[in-house]
């Protein structure tokens, strides 16, 4: 059973060396999916407390939420692409939300309601 949470972000950057206007800076309203994949269902009958993984993903999230993302100490050397901001949030987010019963499936990151990326771990 996939159980999943929707929460965003709000955030500057600018991608270095990109030949048009993505190299100046700007600002997105991240839209963040992640989704956790869960074997069996607790004596509650939930693969994860929502509350629980809100709480685990917002704890990871908000260190990105209104900041420069290009100052941040994960993006000063790459840019902070949506796939980049996907692979960051997911290595942040696998062990935490890892038992034996789920575990982390995928997280998706959206700069607008029609473009995004899925990313699903190594």
């Amino acid at each position: 059973m996939d159980v999943f949470i929707r929460t965003h972000f709000s955030g500057g950057h600018h991608l270095r060396a990109y030949p048009g206007n993505c190299e100046n800076p700007h600002g997105h309203n991240w839209q963040i999916k992640v989704t956790v994949r869960a074997e069996q269902l607790d004596h509650l009958g939930m693969g994860i407390d929502f509350k629980e993984l809100k709480k685990t993903v917002n704890a990871v999230v908000d260190e990105l939420d209104h900041r420069d993302l290009n100052q941040h100490r994960a993006f000063r050397e790459i840019n902070p692409s949506s796939e980049h901001i996907a692979i960051y949030l997911f290595r942040q987010l696998e062990h935490p939300l890892r038992t034996g019963r789920y575990r982390l499936y995928s997280v998706e990151v959206r700069e607008t309601e029609t473009s995004g990326v899925i990313y699903y771990g190594d």
